[in-house]
């Protein structure tokens, strides 16, 4: 979704004279419970948290979203307004990227046995983006493994127990896949094998982030990210792709609900207590 403001109060083009000025925007300090709508009228809801950034809304089916603060990107009574930062210390919890409440000088925890495995590097990238905080709060380490055909045998090595526990974050998880026929063979006890039904893990990145109406099909035989980057028109090769995808992520609010519900799940998994 845009932040960008739209312009309401567009010239009438039957108006004889000089162009009227253009009408200030008021700006409005954030508070917490400040009922604004979006510019779009997409989203309506009370403020509940805020950074340098953006500002967290939530509506009255307990709905959130991440916004950015740009310039008269929210209505008020229909009115557009710039939502400031308010100055001194009445401000909102700071929140991080995956949407919890950021711990304030908080050193990194020391690693836990326990561990997530992710498939490949830019799996890796985006968990660290988005959970990186929570991530060194609680003393989880990420670790990415080059594709899922040795998963049994980097299981055993592991040797999952105990207070080991093993979460393992898998692209393409879907009936019949071969990546849900090797989940099968690891999955139980101190092992979570949890997944995204997207080929790649650059289709959990919901379009209007990345600026692009859907991602593209991929024909048979050609490989995915090569052909979504001939798809797109971009002139630039994957790796240089990859950082433009990144770059658009901010928060917890780019990314699809199918990838955040399995991530949370890997992380609750690794460091919840160990059942008696």
């Amino acid at each position: 979704m845009s932040n960008k403001g739209t312009d309401r109060y567009g010239r009438d083009v039957l108006a004889a004279g000089p162009r009227p000025k253009r009408r200030e925007v008021r700006e409005v300090p954030l508070s917490r419970d400040l009922v604004v709508e979006t510019a779009e009228e997409t989203f309506c809801g009370a403020v509940v948290a805020w950074d340098k950034a953006t500002v967290t809304l939530e509506d009255r089916a307990a709905r959130r979203r991440v916004f950015g603060l740009a310039p008269a990107a929210f209505l008020i009574d229909g009115r557009p307004v710039t939502l400031v930062r308010p100055d001194g210390a009445s401000r909102g919890p700071l929140r991080s990227a995956s949407g919890s409440i950021a711990v304030r000088g908080a050193r990194a925890r020391t690693a836990r046995e326990s561990r997530i495995y992710v498939e490949g590097a830019h799996d890796a990238e985006l968990v660290e983006k988005v959970w990186g905080h929570d991530l060194r709060v609680e003393g989880v380490a990420v670790e990415f493994l080059e594709g899922v055909d040795d998963l049994p045998a980097i299981v055993a090595e592991f040797a999952p127990g105990p207070g080991r526990r093993l979460g393992v974050l898998v692209d393409h998880l879907v009936p019949g896949s071969k990546e849900s026929r090797i989940a099968a063979r690891v999955r139980g006890g101190d092992v979570l094998v949890a997944g995204h039904p997207y080929v790649d893990v650059w289709q959990a990145v919901r379009p209007r982030a990345v600026g692009i109406a859907r991602w593209p099909e991929v024909p048979r035989g050609v490989p995915w990210k090569e052909g979504v980057v001939d798809a797109l028109g971009w002139r630039m090769e994957t790796g240089e792709a990859w950082r433009r995808i990144l770059g658009s992520v901010r928060s917890y609010a780019d990314l699809e609900p199918s990838l955040l519900g399995r991530v949370e799940e890997l992380i609750d998994f690794v460091t919840g207590p160990h059942p008696a």
